[in-house]
C-alpha cells in the first residue's frame, strides 16, 4: 500500500522525473520493472527496480545543500541490500540517453537472484 507521502510524490513529479519514468516504464531497459515513488521504511525512493534492488534518484539543485541527508538515505538502502543511482536533472533533460546506458549497464550487474548450480561434480 502506498503511502500518503509517496502518493503525493506521485502526483506531483519533477519534469524531470516524468521525462525518466516515460523511459523506464513498461520494462523498456533489460526488461526490468521499475516502480516509481516507492516507499521504503523512512524514505520515498524516487524509482526503484526492486528484483535488481536498484534505487534510481532524481535530484534538483537543491540537493547540492542536502549531500549529507542523501548519503545517509543511500546508507540506508545499501543496509538493506540496494544500490542507489543518482542523477541531476540536468542530466536527465540533456544527456537522456547517457543516463539511460548507465541504468542498463548496472541491471546488468545485477547478480541473477536464483543462479544456476555450478558445473561439475562435487
Amino acid at each position: 500500500m502506498a503511502s500518503p507521502r509517496a502518493r503525493h510524490l506521485r502526483k506531483n513529479s519533477s519534469e524531470a522525473e516524468n521525462r525518466l519514468w516515460h523511459a523506464l516504464r513498461q520494462r523498456q531497459i533489460g526488461d526490468a520493472k521499475f516502480r516509481r515513488q516507492v516507499p521504503f521504511g523512512p524514505c520515498v525512493a524516487d524509482f526503484a527496480c526492486l528484483s535488481a534492488k536498484l534505487i534510481i534518484e532524481v535530484d534538483g539543485g537543491q540537493h547540492a545543500a542536502r549531500a549529507k541527508e542523501d548519503e545517509r538515505r543511500d546508507t540506508w538502502f545499501a543496509a538493506r541490500g540496494y544500490r542507489t543511482l543518482r542523477f541531476w536533472n540536468n542530466e536527465v533533460f540533456e544527456t537522456l540517453e547517457a543516463v539511460l546506458e548507465a541504468i542498463a549497464k548496472s541491471l546488468q550487474r545485477t547478480p541473477h537472484p536464483n543462479p544456476p548450480p555450478q558445473g561439475g561434480r562435487g
